[in-house]
């Protein structure tokens, strides 16, 4: 991604008014963030824990989703599997999150939904976190592949939310 500013990235969502946009706490580490190590800026909002935001960089710029996490909590005693990154975590650390549809679909209601990292960490993970059954092959390939399948499946979220 490139660097962003407040302003670019409170300006970015598609999918809430501009007053949901500038109520949003951003990250405060925002122009310190490794910028070229991310795919899709997300983070959960301190005072308000059951919104979640994710950014990413598209041909025409920045494009934010509003999110909202479930209420409740899956056991930890299950393992789940982002949607996003496809890190497998205990049941806890994975949030059904959805997103109201931008424009008019999503001023009648509409939402589209999935399960992501509870933290919205994909970004890092996808990088970092290799699985077993892949831990045989070079890690840098392994990185850049679950970087490639993580950028097409936030692609396809995205688009959800925009049709």
């Amino acid at each position: 991604m490139e660097p962003m500013t407040e302003q670019q990235v409170r300006r970015s969502f598609v999918n809430c008014s501009k007053g949901e946009a500038g109520a949003a706490t951003l990250p405060r580490d925002l122009a310190d963030l490794p910028w070229d190590e991310l795919e899709v800026l997300g983070w959960r909002d301190p005072k308000a824990p059951l919104r979640g935001y994710l950014v990413v960089q598209r041909e025409h710029g920045p494009v934010g989703i509003a999110l909202r996490a479930a209420e409740s909590r899956m056991s930890a005693r299950r393992s789940v599997m982002c949607l996003l990154c496809r890190s497998t975590h205990p049941g806890d650390a994975v949030s059904l999150f959805t997103a109201r549809r931008a424009g008019a679909a999503g001023r009648n209601g509409d939402t589209v939904g999935t399960y992501v990292c509870a933290d919205l960490g994909c970004a890092t993970r996808a990088r970092t976190e290799i699985p077993p059954w892949l831990r045989d092959r070079d890690p840098v390939e392994v990185g850049e592949e679950r970087v490639a399948e993580l950028r097409g499946r936030v692609a396809e979220f995205v688009d959800a939310v925009l049709r």
